[in-house]
């Protein structure tokens, strides 16, 4: 019934809308113009305007980069990133650089060249030299962005296995993350979803020997300086991991194994300490303080402080939970690495443990009777066939 209600009035709006433009030009005077042909005194206005336009286009994205450029991220906390960012400021560069000049020489023509009675245009054909100027200057400099994005896509891509980079699955269902190490051998066990059963949550194979050594947590942790390779798996939907202080995402695809690789560079500690994380923490922070303070009048829940930490977050629209699916990164010296890593169990250890109950039962049903009870059965008077054939006479 609203919807209903809201489309009939939005048609009486139109409606009115429609009859005072009709009262409009009724009221106008008998002298006045109303042809549609546009004559110089509209020309003129149209010319002013384009002027006026890219005036107002050059302002607001003068303003857009003064004001929202503190919504870069940081410099990057991997080895690969500083490619990665020249790449995008050299192309952001060439399109600011591009289209500064052709708005404003499109608008400036339109105002210059506006129609007037007294001029007439000039018909222009082609111009051999003009085509192959603005045909040949795109082509080369795309050309130019799309190798120079070739081989850097190549450094990042290719992962050098001599430097023996420590080997970490990232298994992705809706909607969490978790992390398998690879263990001492620096080889992940195979797996699959139709081994998912009670705790082995990521379909790991009990049989493979590799997978023994392999550990299961919720919170990836990473030696600074450590060459890293992901390998990337999905239980249910596409799902896209992806690391935005480390420039580097990869998509997540039901039915396959991706891989990424990077070297951390910043641990947790010192991003924290950097004078963008600090600016930054301290204005979230007094946002939450204000909102706090309404919170508080309102008798609701308060915000906690905010305190920077790395995050995997999955970019792909994976499902209604999907804004909160993310796991804590915490990149930190290859000593605090070690000994966090040696106090998590093993995969083989979570088996055991949780098969030990199982064992325990049936040991208990196969167990032969003690000594007190054999001897316990042996004073309990028996009856035999013969005494029982005679208590039935």
């Amino acid at each position: 019934m609203t919807v209903f209600l809201v489309i009939i009035v939005l048609a009486l709006l139109a409606v009115t809308g429609w009859q005072i433009s009709k009262i409009f030009q009724l009221s106008k005077r008998p002298d006045a113009d109303t042809s549609q042909i546009a004559n110089d005194k509209d020309n003129n206005l149209q010319g002013i305007l384009m002027l006026a336009f890219v005036i107002f286009l050059y302002v607001i994205t003068v303003y857009c980069f003064w004001e929202y450029g503190r919504f870069y991220l940081p410099e990057s906390a991997s080895e690969h990133g500083s490619e990665y960012d020249t790449l995008m400021f050299i192309s952001i560069g060439l399109i600011m650089f591009v289209q500064i000049i052709t708005q404003g020489l499109l608008h400036y023509f339109a105002f210059k060249y506006k129609g007037k009675k007294t001029q007439k245009a000039l018909f222009y054909a082609d111009n051999d030299k003009l085509e192959f100027i603005w045909t040949i200057i795109p082509v080369i400099t795309l050309a130019g962005l799309i190798i120079y994005g070739l081989f850097t896509w190549s450094d990042i891509m290719n992962i050098n296995e001599e430097e023996d980079p420590m080997v970490i699955e990232l298994y992705a269902y809706q909607f969490d993350w978790r992390a398998r190490y690879s263990g001492e051998d620096n080889t992940l066990g195979k797996a699959n979803v139709r081994f998912i059963e009670g705790v082995n949550q990521l379909g790991v194979d009990e049989s493979d020997s590799y997978g023994k050594d392999d550990k299961i947590v919720t919170e990836l942790h990473l030696p600074v300086g450590k060459p890293v390779l992901f390998k990337f798996r999905s239980q249910d939907v596409l799902h896209s991991a992806y690391f935005p202080f480390f420039r580097a995402q990869m998509n997540v695809v039901p039915g396959m194994i991706t891989q990424f690789g990077f070297t951390p560079t910043i641990t947790t500690e010192e991003m924290r300490e950097s004078e963008y994380m600090v600016d930054k923490v301290k204005s979230v922070n007094e946002e939450r303080r204000e909102r706090n303070e309404a919170l508080i009048a309102e008798g609701e829940p308060t915000l906690d402080s905010y305190e920077f930490d790395y995050f995997l977050l999955c970019n792909k629209i994976c499902g209604q939970a999907h804004y909160n699916m993310q796991m804590k990164i915490i990149v930190e010296s290859e000593e605090d690495f070690n000994t966090w890593l040696e106090e998590q169990p093993t995969f083989g250890s979570t088996m055991e443990d949780s098969n030990a109950p199982a064992e325990s039962e049936e040991a208990a049903e196969e167990q032969p009777a003690s000594e007190d009870e054999e001897q316990e059965t042996e004073n309990t008077p028996q009856e035999d066939d013969a005494v029982a054939v005679v208590d039935n006479e």
